[in-house]
């Protein structure tokens, strides 16, 4: 079986919380909603918009979270015309994909993200044929249901044994926890080691290049 390596985007490959948070607050100005703090709102990155929107307002309605969540693209994307969406790659992460491929994994994404969200994000670096699997919002329930991983794996050959997900957040650990998959956290995004390790992480790497020390660790488990 081949060796995959499942990347979240937001908060694991790119530095996109600011975007994220000024979206938000634009759309809950426009329902008329205080604005969540930034500690809160940076919680629920990882999920997708509608499920984001019920964990902010769990007392709303379903039609207001939907609402809310078309409110959020109408506001991302005019950021995105407007040129005001910045995704940088976070460092060490073109150094840590260099490396996970030339030691023979393959690459995939799983995202709370669009399609069309996803696809800008990495056109933009110039990573747009770099993953053998994109999965998004746009064909999944969201995290931390294992779908995506699911698909991923089928796309690559990959079996949950030899499957590690790479994410900033719990929802992306305990994604991998039910796809069977080992999770490595990424401590440099939104939410903080001890989450990750309550979620289910195997380990936690404080930075992208953090993570290869930890392979020969999973590689153990993985192999059996």
């Amino acid at each position: 079986m081949n060796r995959l390596a499942v990347f979240d985007c937001d908060g694991t490959l790119v530095d996109s919380g600011a975007n994220i948070a000024s979206a938000l607050a634009d759309t809950f100005v426009e329902h008329g909603l205080d604005v969540p703090p930034l500690h809160v709102s940076r919680k629920v990155i990882g999920l997708s918009l509608v499920e984001a929107m019920a964990a902010l307002l769990p007392d709303a309605e379903h039609d207001q979270h939907r609402a809310l969540a078309e409110s959020y693209k109408r506001h991302f994307q005019r950021a995105r015309h407007e040129g005001r969406v910045d995704e940088p790659l976070f460092e060490g992460i073109p150094e840590l994909l260099d490396a996970l491929e030339v030691d023979g994994w393959l690459l995939a994404v799983a995202t709370g993200k669009s399609d069309r969200g996803l696809a800008h994000c990495l056109d933009c670096h110039g990573y747009n044929q770099r993953f053998i699997s994109l999965q998004t919002a746009d064909r999944h329930p969201s995290k931390p249901h294992p779908s995506m991983v699911h698909q991923a794996m089928a796309d690559a050959g990959a079996a949950p044994e030899t499957t590690v997900v790479i994410g900033d957040t719990a929802f992306d650990m305990a994604m991998a926890v039910a796809a069977g998959a080992t999770g490595i956290g990424a401590a440099w995004g939104y939410h903080d080691a001890a989450e990750l390790v309550e979620a289910g992480a195997a380990a936690v790497a404080d930075e992208p290049l953090g993570v290869l020390p930890l392979l020969p660790r999973v590689h153990e488990r993985l192999c059996g």
